[in-house]
């Protein structure tokens, strides 16, 4: 029997969101389609996203950094301060330098890595992402990949874009075994935010449980 989710277990994981009721509405009908149906996969599901989209606040990704920012998270593409300098608190800029000829994106001057930026709770990036989850899961994959911004604007679409990735990357065989670190650099590439990813998990067991 799959595990639901209440309200009020979720108004408790994230307080500060003001949509909790249409977010469990729709997290019960579809995470036990893709079997995130225990409580440790649940647990680490939200704890993941929770992570990612600022408690289900905030469903596209936030490239508004400053100089000190940018080298300090993508230290790889700045390197110096003149660097940083030219991009700062320039989030479309940002994007297509540093998402560039990756992820199935194109240069800098294509512009991918800005139209096809992190969306959704789990934050899907990138042209490649997109293009698989929108031929996977839509009829006319078109409807995602000419308007990315679905993606983050529909309550529905974001999550199915969060459990397509969670199913494409089997992550629930890391939740499972509870590895948190693994089921990270899946998500992120590396480990940033791991502490708070790891807090939001314990939190939910604890809720959920």
């Amino acid at each position: 029997m799959a595990l639901t989710i209440t309200v009020e277990q979720f108004k408790q994981l994230f307080p500060r969101n003001k949509d909790a009721a249409e977010w469990v509405e729709a997290l019960n009908v579809i995470l036990p389609d893709y079997k995130i149906n225990t409580v440790s996969r649940v647990a680490a599901f939200l704890a993941q996203c929770g992570h990612e989209s600022a408690g289900f606040t905030t469903l596209t990704e936030n490239l508004n950094y400053g100089a000190a920012g940018l080298k300090g998270i993508f230290g790889k593409y700045f390197k110096d301060d003149s660097s940083a300098n030219a991009y700062q608190r320039q989030p479309q800029k940002i994007a297509n330098k540093v998402y560039a000829n990756r992820m199935g994106n194109g240069d800098e001057a294509s512009g991918d890595g800005w139209k096809y930026r992190g969306r959704g709770p789990i934050q899907l990036t990138g042209k490649s992402n997109y293009t698989q989850f929108a031929n996977d899961m839509f009829e006319d994959p078109e409807t995602v990949l000419d308007n990315p911004d679905v993606v983050a604007l529909d309550k529905e679409t974001a999550l199915t874009s969060a459990v397509w990735f969670w199913n494409k990357n089997k992550l629930n065989d890391l939740a499972d075994k509870g590895d948190i670190v693994a089921m990270t650099k899946k998500i992120n590439g590396g480990t940033i935010g791991l502490a708070d990813r790891q807090d939001h998990y314990h939190h939910a067991l604890e809720i959920l449980g």
